[in-house]
Parts: C-alpha cells; structure tokens; sequence
C-alpha cells in the first residue's frame, strides 16, 4: 500500500529504555512499521524514519486525538498514488482508515 512519508524528522523519540517500556505498556500506541511479515521494523525501507520498536502514531489514552508521522491524507485517492491496482476505483486503501475513524468515533 503506497504511503506518504514526507520527512525523516518526524519520528518517535525517547529518552531511555525505561520510557520506551513506559510508552509500550500505556496502551497508546496506535500504529507501527512493520517488516513484511507484520513484525515491528526500525530497519528502513519499511521504517523510513527508525522510530524505536516501529511506533509511529500515538493516542490519548481516550483514543480521541492520534499522532502520527505517516500522511495518509495526502494519498487518499488513487490518482495521488504512484501506483495502483486498477480495481481500486476513486479511494485508495486509506481512505478506510479515514471511513472506520467516523464509524468509530461518529
């Protein structure tokens, strides 16, 4: 699936293991890069920025605001891919993620 990353900058940065282990065990993790097998990655092409354990978006512990360094909006629609498969219509396969964030949210 095509993804935008825009900057190497924007990527997770703690202070120590001790804080990493304080974000893993919060449960605000929201997304991660991931190896083609579905693995957490901090090994580029698939982590393009080496965010430590492959986090790249965070959320409130309510789930209503979310922090991330992909750009998903920019590539919403297929013509704004580099590529796609010719059934995928007008959206591209983010555009879900946009559809389940009003379901869940309303």
């Amino acid at each position: 699936m095509p993804i935008a990353v825009s900057h190497g900058e924007g990527r997770v940065e703690v202070r120590d293991a001790e804080h990493l282990a304080a974000i893993e065990a919060s449960g605000t993790v929201a997304l991660r890069y991931t190896d083609n097998h579905g693995q957490p990655t901090q090994a580029y092409p698939a982590n393009p920025n080496g965010s430590p354990n492959g986090i790249t978006a965070l959320t409130t512990e309510s789930g209503r605001v979310t922090i991330m360094m992909p750009h998903p909006e920019r590539v919403f629609r297929t013509v704004a891919n580099s590529w796609h498969p010719d059934d995928w219509g007008e959206d591209s396969a983010w555009m879900r993620m946009f559809r389940n964030a009003r379901v869940t949210l309303g």
